[in-house]
C-alpha cells in the first residue's frame, strides 16, 4: 500500500494583508509549513495559524526563508553565512516557542523560496542550513527537495529526513524547480496536478517537463497556499490521490 503525505506553506498573511485561505487547506493537508516571519508571517498569524493545525491534526513545520517580507523570500540573496544561519536559528526558535504555547510541537523544517532554490544547488549551503535549525531543535524531521543537493546535505548529515515534490511545480531534467520567470513553470490547472501526482506517486519518480524520469524517495507533496487556485489544486491532487488507493497520512521521515 503506498502512502503519501500532502503539506502545504501557509501562516503567510502579514498584519491586516492576507494571503491565501489557510483554514481551508488545514481540512485537506496533513502537514503544514509555517512562515516564521523571515519571508512572511507575524507573530499573531504564526500562534492562529498553529492553533488550526494543532486541532485539525496536522504535523507542524518550521518554514524560514531569507529576511525578506518585501520579496515574499523569493529573491535570491547574498548573506554572510553565519548570519544566515543565525536567521534560520532565530526563525525555528521563534516557530518552536509559538508552538508550545498552543500546545502543540514543531515536528519538520522546510526551507523556503530562493533560500530552499539555492540549497538545491549547493550540497554545503543546504547542509550548513539544516545544521543551524538541528542546533536549536535536533529531532526535527527536514523536509527536502526530493533528489537534489538537499537530499545529498541530509543523508551526509544522518538526520531524519522526507522526500518532497511539487503538485503545482514544473521540473528540469536535474531535479529542480523550473524557474518562476519561465512560462509553464507554475502549474494552474487542479484537474492536472492531481493527474501527475498519481503519476509520480505511482512511479516512484519526478517526471520532469521532458518526460524524464528521476527515481527518488517520495514522501510528502507541496501544495502552495498562495496561489488563486491554492484550495482547488489542493482538493483535485488530494482526491485523485485517493481515487487511485493511495493513502494519505503524515511522514515519518527516514535516516
Amino acid at each position: 500500500m503506498q502512502t503519501v503525505d500532502l503539506n502545504a506553506d501557509m501562516a503567510e498573511s502579514y498584519g491586516a494583508w492576507n494571503m491565501g485561505d489557510d483554514a481551508a487547506l488545514l481540512k485537506i493537508v496533513t502537514s503544514a509549513n509555517i512562515a516564521c516571519g523571515g519571508h512572511a508571517g507575524d507573530a499573531d498569524v504564526m500562534a492562529a495559524t498553529m492553533t488550526m493545525a494543532h486541532s485539525n491534526g496536522v504535523g507542524i513545520g518550521a518554514h524560514p526563508g531569507f529576511m525578506d517580507i518585501a520579496g515574499f523570500g523569493r529573491n535570491r540573496m547574498s548573506v554572510p553565512r553565519k548570519t544566515l544561519q543565525n536567521q534560520v536559528r532565530y526563525q525555528v526558535a521563534a516557530s518552536i516557542g509559538m508552538a508550545r504555547s498552543v500546545g502543540a510541537e514543531v515536528r519538520h523544517l522546510k526551507l523556503h523560496g530562493a533560500m530552499a532554490n539555492m540549497a538545491s544547488e549547493d550540497e554545503t549551503l543546504a547542509r550548513d542550513l539544516y545544521e543551524a535549525a538541528l542546533s536549536v531543535a535536533p529531532d526535527l524531521i527536514v523536509m527536502v527537495l526530493a533528489a537534489t543537493a538537499q537530499q545529498a546535505a541530509v543523508k551526509s548529515l544522518g538526520c531524519a529526513w522526507a522526500g518532497e515534490i511539487f503538485a503545482d511545480r514544473a521540473y528540469n531534467d536535474d531535479a529542480t524547480l523550473v524557474d518562476r520567470s519561465l512560462p509553464g513553470a507554475v502549474i494552474h490547472d487542479a484537474d492536472l496536478a492531481g493527474k501527475r501526482m498519481v503519476e509520480m506517486v505511482q512511479a516512484g519518480a519526478i517526471i520532469t517537463e521532458s518526460g524524464k524520469h528521476i527515481e527518488t524517495q517520495i514522501d510528502t507533496i507541496c501544495l502552495h497556499g498562495d496561489t488563486a487556485e491554492a484550495v482547488q489544486i489542493a482538493a483535485s491532487v488530494r482526491q485523485s490521490l485517493e481515487s487511485a488507493g493511495i493513502t494519505l497520512a503524515q511522514f515519518k521521515g527516514h535516516r
